[in-house]
């Protein structure tokens, strides 16, 4: 069975009142849930009940989910409406876009270099991160939103359409012209 067959299955479940199976969606996607909030406050005590307010607010309007999109999918709008509406609620202007990076711990590239941890590599992998991170900041909301939600949120094509609000299509075109700037910015330092 695959992921969002197994979503699937445990969102009817938990729709016909087995409350086990709405858990075992929280236990899922809690730390998914908390690392998207986090981009916007870093209160760990916000951050944990914004967390927790996503997920009651996702239960309340389990019975609407209609399945036209991945479960996943569905609850990462109701988190980013959720954290958004808290820092109005609190006097504080949410941010423009819906992508913060926290570059450093999500780099892959970063990880393959750590295993020869010369002096060297580490610098080269500071440099890399940090050349990725302007990369991203330079991008249009627009494609920095679509990249993000591709490499590091991990969602399909499909998905970041309906995230997005957009044609597939738009989203493959933002994804390669994002990943491409990346690559402009990259290549100089890889080349030497």
């Amino acid at each position: 069975m695959s992921e969002p067959q197994a979503d699937c299955e445990l969102v009817k479940r938990a729709k016909a009142g087995d409350s086990r199976a709405f858990d075992l969606l929280v236990l899922k996607y809690q730390q998914k849930v908390a690392q998207i909030i986090s981009r916007y406050t870093r209160d760990s005590n916000d951050i944990l009940d914004i967390t927790q307010d996503a997920f009651v607010k996702a239960y309340r309007a389990l019975p609407g989910f209609r399945g036209e999109s991945a479960f996943y999918t569905w609850l990462y709008r109701i988190a980013i409406n959720t954290v958004k509406n808290y820092l109005v609620a609190k006097g504080r202007r949410p941010p423009n876009d819906d992508i913060e990076t926290l570059l450093a711990e999500q780099l892959d590239i970063g990880e393959r270099l750590r295993d020869f941890a010369t002096p060297e590599r580490r610098i080269l992998a500071d440099e890399i991160a940090q050349t990725v991170q302007r990369a991203l900041d330079d991008l249009p909301n627009d494609l920095r939103t679509a990249i993000m939600l591709r490499e590091f949120e991990g969602m399909r094509y499909e998905e970041i359409a309906i995230a997005m609000n957009c044609p597939i299509g738009t989203v493959r075109s933002r994804i390669f012209r994002a990943r491409e700037a990346i690559d402009h910015q990259l290549r100089p330092l890889l080349d030497d």
